[in-house]
């Protein structure tokens, strides 16, 4: 995938990148965002194309959840989160649901991963189990307790971790009940 402003960079012009889409060797996926048309898409395709229509997001709460492998459900939407004072971008695919996070919490725990040569920054699974948390009541508490179970269980994260980042988030109140059962038994 690449923007408009990518080509111009490497000295294609705007007329020669609207040749290309004409003439079929690269597909528009939104406004300024072309790919390849012979490009495999991958399952996580619609992350790689938000990371490049909102450069300044992270992939966050049920969105990153599901590319760790902790949940069995598809969300609808892909969570992105943003600085209190950036734009809310304008994307009608895929479906985006945007939250506000201030910036100490925004670049706490951020990982880059590259899915189809794009880079996608995305949450570390610490820190989506206690976003998902601070968000329960938008994402819904079942799933939330899931979430956090699975995690123990596979060991990609520990109760030490979780309970630490919980406290510099402000949500150790919120979690301390569950983390201390889940840890008690196993």
């Amino acid at each position: 995938m690449m923007r408009l402003r990518e080509f111009g960079d490497a000295g294609i012009t705007a007329a020669t990148v609207s040749r290309l889409e004409r003439d079929g060797a690269i597909t528009r996926l939104a406004r300024g965002l072309y790919r390849l048309t012979d490009a495999e898409l991958g399952q996580q395709h619609s992350l790689a194309k938000v990371a490049k229509l909102i450069p300044k997001g992270v992939i966050c709460l049920t969105s990153a959840l599901a590319f760790h492998g902790l949940t069995d459900q598809l969300p609808t939407h892909v969570w992105v989160a943003l600085s209190k004072k950036d734009w809310r971008p304008r994307i009608t695919y895929p479906a985006v649901r945007i939250v506000r996070f201030p910036p100490e919490l925004l670049t706490t725990n951020v990982e880059h991963h590259v899915i189809g040569q794009t880079p996608v920054p995305i949450y570390g699974v610490t820190k989506t189990i206690v976003d998902l948390f601070r968000y329960r009541r938008v994402i819904g508490t079942p799933v939330v307790i899931k979430a956090m179970r699975e995690t123990l269980r596979q060991r990609k994260s520990t109760p030490a971790e979780i309970a630490q980042l919980a406290m510099q988030a402000r949500a150790w109140k919120a979690m301390a009940p569950y983390l201390t059962m889940m840890a008690a038994h196993g």
